[in-house]
């Protein structure tokens, strides 16, 4: 599809509603890790995702969305992104969703860092000063020292990393593979890897609320993930990456309605500051042509 003004306004649309699936998905995730084993409830999130999306595409794919050339890197890039989503639902355990999204959303400013590290790209000095921006930001929100710093800011740290290695892997695949077979395969790889865990921690849900919260996790990432396709399907990378950064609004939000939460003016002020750096940097990099950037997993 041709990008016209009319659809990439349409895509821009499907790209925030996107986000704010993925918002209320961490969101419900930090609700029912409350009382409510972690590992579970990502064997849910996966085994729905992966059902509805086979329910969806097989009838007009069939055998076909099965047919890769790149086996071993699905297999990778459905690891990383479990990873990811491990990481992201005990990050949630134990984070506000706000101050976990904004320090998530570091990914494509380390992206920069890898680019130049492993591709051996000169990177505009513009750019590097956009990184040190994202990461001033994130030091502000966890603050070395305070209160606000322990253990648990590890967990979104090696989101990161994790994340912007997917993203990598991504952006390759992208030019080899088909993206439905590639959103295809990472469903069932994580639902499987999921599956291996399971047996060590498997509990009933007790109640209806946490049956109700379950199936919603799995219905929000499939919904999401639809969503973010016919984004792309209809807009360029570099007019949607920006709109990325909305989730932290949307996260925010969702923290102050459902558990009362509102960041203090500090974490706010790291909060723009990495939304800023962020937004530039990553639609920066998307104008050349460097990599497609999506929100973190989770």
């Amino acid at each position: 599809m041709i990008a016209t003004p009319n659809t990439t306004l349409q895509g821009i649309g499907f790209a925030v509603l996107a986000i704010a699936c993925f918002a209320t998905l961490d969101t419900t995730t930090r609700h029912i890790s409350v009382g409510f084993s972690v590992l579970v409830a990502l064997w849910f999130r996966y085994a729905i995702q992966a059902t509805i999306t086979t329910l969806v595409v097989w009838p007009g794919r069939g055998r076909k969305v099965l047919h890769t050339q790149h086996p071993r890197f699905q297999l990778a890039r459905g690891f990383l992104l479990f990873a990811c989503s491990l990481l992201a639902f005990f990050s949630l355990k134990y984070m506000p969703v706000g101050e976990f999204t904004a320090i998530a959303l570091l990914s494509p400013l380390v992206i920069t860092l890898l680019a130049a590290r492993m591709l051996n790209e000169t990177i505009h000095p513009l750019r590097w000063l956009l990184v040190a921006g994202g990461f001033a930001g994130t030091l502000v929100i966890i603050r070395p020292g305070s209160s606000h710093f322990d253990w648990t800011v590890i967990l979104p740290l090696m989101l990161v990393a994790t994340n912007a290695g997917f993203q990598i892997l991504t952006s390759k695949m992208t030019k080899l593979e088909d993206p439905i077979t590639m959103h295809f395969y990472t469903g069932w790889i994580g639902t499987a890897l999921a599956t291996c865990l399971l047996p060590f921690v498997w509990e009933v849900p007790q109640d209806g609320i946490v049956w109700a919260q379950l199936v919603l996790m799995g219905l929000l990432a499939s919904i999401g993930h639809f969503l973010l396709i016919l984004a792309y399907s209809r807009a360029p990378a570099a007019a949607l990456t920006p709109y990325m950064y909305t989730q932290i609004g949307f996260a925010v939000l969702a923290g102050w309605v459902v558990f009362d939460h509102l960041p203090d003016q500090w974490t706010f002020v790291g909060m723009g500051l990495v939304a800023l750096c962020g937004a530039l940097g990553a639609w920066l990099t998307v104008r050349e042509n460097r990599i497609t950037i999506q929100p973190p997993e989770s």
